[in-house]
């Protein structure tokens, strides 16, 4: 993971004082050009990282080689912190880096750079296809979570309707690219999708959080909230077992085959929303799909069948007759 080899990277310099990218390189068994980005990136991220040109030149942290943290300051702390801190929700390694390098800091960046690890998470699991281009709020957003200020948000919801809201940013979540605010309201607990964020404006206001609160419990409960909403009308199916592994990619954690596919027809469980949810995604099946029940997705099948055959009647010269090159 790449926030590992950050990580690795700087305690190197550190301990070096100057690398190459080909010794760094060899040190983390990656190619130099990966290498060489990795140090671009930590640059970039506001670490003070540079390169020394000419002979016996490479990659140097200012400040000469050093065994702690202690000389980088406030805002590179935190853009350290922002860089590696997402991973941390997906890596145990990352989680234990960190704790060691906040262990390095000085007493008076702790609070903020532990505010920056904890400020975003990573859920690598997918909620349909999303936008992978980064919001351009995402960094306002952030800085409004460090510093603990609040935040007025100009929001649209699911009826278009726009809305203007002052909320506590509590911590931002990346769902496979998809990026939500977990927020405070007068309300509680909100989470908004940062696309569907007009504009927001920071202010002065300190922000109130829960003394428990942690953002991976937080948004587990929106997971969970989220994922019984997606799951209240079940079905039994009867599909071609080599069709199986079509429907998990279709439903994903909402597929649930009885037994293990072979030879035959294999039960399958599905959930969605509401019957006319499931009907919907089944019908394009036709009769490779046997609906065993409930009733209530089988008569909106039905229905869904008698619309397609009214709006689309075989007219005349209709044949079932396979055409040419067909057998």
């Amino acid at each position: 993971m790449r926030a590992d080899r950050l990580v690795a990277a700087l305690l190197i310099m550190q301990t070096r004082g100057r690398v190459t990218a080909a010794e760094l390189a060899g040190e983390l068994e990656v190619s130099v050009a990966t290498a060489r980005r990795d140090l671009e990136a930590l640059s970039a991220a506001g670490i003070p990282v540079y390169p020394q040109p000419g002979r016996g030149g490479g990659w140097a942290l200012v400040g000469g080689a050093r065994t702690d943290l202690s000389g980088l300051s406030a805002t590179e702390a935190q853009a350290l912190f922002l860089l590696a801190g997402p991973a941390a929700t997906v890596s145990d390694e990352v989680r234990a880096a960190l704790r060691k390098l906040l262990r390095a800091l000085p007493q008076t960046f702790r609070a903020d750079a532990r505010a920056a690890a904890d400020a975003t998470m990573i859920d690598p699991a997918r909620w349909g296809e999303p936008d992978r281009r980064r919001p351009q709020l995402v960094d306002l957003l952030q800085t409004s979570v460090i510093r603990q200020r609040k935040l007025r948000l100009t929001y649209t919801g699911r009826t278009r309707e726009q809305t203007e809201r002052l909320v506590d940013p509590w911590g931002l979540v990346d769902k496979d690219d998809v990026w939500y605010l977990v927020a405070g309201t007068d309300q509680g607990r909100r989470t908004f999708r940062v696309d569907r964020i007009v504009a927001a404006e920071p202010t002065d206001l300190p922000a109130e959080r829960p003394d428990d609160f942690t953002l991976q419990a937080a948004w587990q409960h929106v997971v969970d909230e989220v994922e019984q909403r997606r799951s209240r009308t079940w079905a039994t199916v009867l599909v071609d077992s080599r069709f199986v592994s079509v429907l998990r990619n279709q439903f994903g954690r909402h597929c649930h085959p009885d037994d293990e596919p072979g030879d035959g027809p294999t039960r399958v469980r599905l959930a969605a929303p509401t019957p006319l949810d499931l009907a919907r995604n089944l019908a394009g099946w036709g009769a490779l799909i046997e609906v065993v029940e409930p009733r209530s997705v089988q008569a909106e099948l039905a229905r869904i069948g008698a619309e397609l055959v009214t709006r689309y009647p075989r007219g005349p010269g209709s044949t079932d007759e396979p055409g040419p090159g067909t057998t």
